[in-house]
């Protein structure tokens, strides 16, 4: 009998109280649950502690982690080697990883092997080449749902199988943005978020994430943008009095792609570009640094009709000398891999980005972050937080500066709808404040706002 590749705990790995305690709180709830934690606290070792404790106890046979990306596939294989886990990473050229399954299931079936570990992305899941392998699957297997509150959505809900009992959810935010069905979903089939729920004031109570300083950036919007706020501000309040009354689908999509014209105008603000010119002239020195972007065009007063990115890129590198490159979902896997170490060596200063690194992606190394663009979904704003606050052995605390753009003055017709719109934007950046060890410096800062709009109860 092959015994290679069995799961087991690394020497040098002493789970944190916290893990140690969702791994016995897993068991009790009979192997279901979700592990609400915040980014960056040891979800994926605790997923694998599971994992290993369920092979000792039953004699685990299979463990299929399922992610949302591709980097977090490899990711995933990097951790389980860890664990002693040589796994099949289902993602790439099916032939290959196609023909490693069946094989392996086989051997399983037929005692020649102990135990498999397979990682796959969530639209090689759903591929009829791995759904059509399920039924092989014996019924000593564990599912682990990664950034889980992906799979809320109906495609992929649909797809998660029945027939394999044991279920693990991991994610910061398992509750999905405007989608109560989506997260019914999800608590249906993986069972309830289990204790301990480790918020970010826990996390860096516990030593399990970084101290950090905060800078909030106050940016005005130009003339132009600021009519055209004006002029969508005034749709959306008109949009906002038709969706209150029933059955109008139409004027609630209306809405919606007001509020997203808006906030693509707020993310791609011109004087952002400035401010971070302004900011990073002084920090020249620095390096370990996350860059945040928008997907919207900016004006820039040479090139028309940049995306944001490449405006940052072009500051940074060209005007500043700052060595940067940028870091997108188009970027190749194997140049992803490169960019990630001459940024953890220093060779890179900084990685430009929009959203791929919002997820899952581990770069411990990360001191430093500039926030230019971020959406209104908690969500994104919980998940960068956890990058940037992870733990490294060269990182005393990190430093966050935060782009906040201050909506223009439009009278008191448009203030109540500012105010409801403004509040929840409001109350993530004060709790992000709050937490910081300049909390008051921070708070001073935001009290701008908070005057403006009548806020002060926040």
């Amino acid at each position: 009998m092959n015994n290679l590749g069995i799961p087991r705990i690394p020497s040098h790995l002493k789970l944190r109280p916290y893990q140690q305690q969702a791994v016995n709180n897993w068991f009790a709830n009979r192997g279901r649950g979700i592990l609400k934690m915040a980014t960056g606290t040891g979800k994926t070792i605790t997923a694998l502690a599971i994992a290993t404790e369920l092979y000792q106890k039953i004699g685990l046979q299979v463990l299929i982690v399922v992610c949302p990306y591709r980097h977090l596939v490899t990711q995933w294989g990097r951790e389980c080697e860890k664990f002693s886990l040589q796994s099949i990473l289902a993602f790439e050229n099916v032939n290959i990883w196609q023909n490693q399954l069946s094989t392996t299931l086989y051997n399983i079936h037929s005692g020649h092997q102990n135990f498999i570990s397979i990682i796959t992305t969530n639209s090689t899941f759903i591929s009829d080449s791995l759904q059509s392998q399920l039924k092989y699957f014996p019924e000593k297997t564990l599912i682990i749902g990664d950034e889980a509150h992906h799979l809320g959505s109906p495609k992929l809900e649909k797809s998660l199988p029945k027939n394999i009992g044991l279920r693990l959810a991991l994610s910061a935010t398992p509750e999905r943005y405007f989608d109560d069905q989506g997260t019914t979903a999800i608590l249906d089939y993986f069972g309830q978020v289990l204790q301990p729920e480790l918020t970010l004031a826990d996390a860096i109570q516990q030593g399990a994430l970084a101290r950090y300083l905060y800078y909030p950036i106050l940016v005005e919007l130009t003339a132009e943008e600021s009519r055209n706020y004006a002029k969508l501000t005034g749709k959306i309040g008109w949009a906002l009095l038709l969706s209150e009354k029933e059955n109008v689908e139409i004027e609630k999509e209306d809405l919606k792609t007001l509020l997203v014209q808006r906030s693509r105008l707020i993310a791609s603000a011109k004087n952002k570009l400035t401010a971070l010119k302004n900011l990073m002239a002084n920090r020249l020195q620095t390096t370990h640094t996350l860059f945040y972007c928008g997907d919207g065009l900016v004006e820039t007063e040479n090139i028309s009709d940049l995306r944001q990115m490449e405006a940052v890129v072009k500051i940074l590198g060209s005007e500043l000398g700052y060595r940067v490159n940028s870091y997108t979902a188009e970027t190749p896997i194997k140049k992803r891999e490169k960019l990630r170490q001459q940024f953890e060596s220093g060779e890179l200063q900084g990685l430009v980005a929009i959203n791929c690194l919002d997820e899952g992606v581990d770069i411990p190394a990360i001191k430093n972050a500039v926030i230019l663009a971020s959406s209104r979904n908690p969500r994104q704003f919980i998940q960068r937080r956890g990058r940037i606050l992870r733990l490294h052995p060269s990182k005393e605390r990190a430093t966050l500066f935060d782009m906040i753009v201050l909506p223009p003055d439009m009278g008191r017709s448009s203030l109540e709808v500012e105010r409801n719109l403004l509040k929840k934007e409001l109350k993530r950046f004060l709790e992000f404040a709050d937490l910081a060890d300049n909390a008051g410096e921070a708070r001073v800062k935001l009290l701008n706002i908070q005057k403006r709009y009548g806020l002060l109860d926040i």
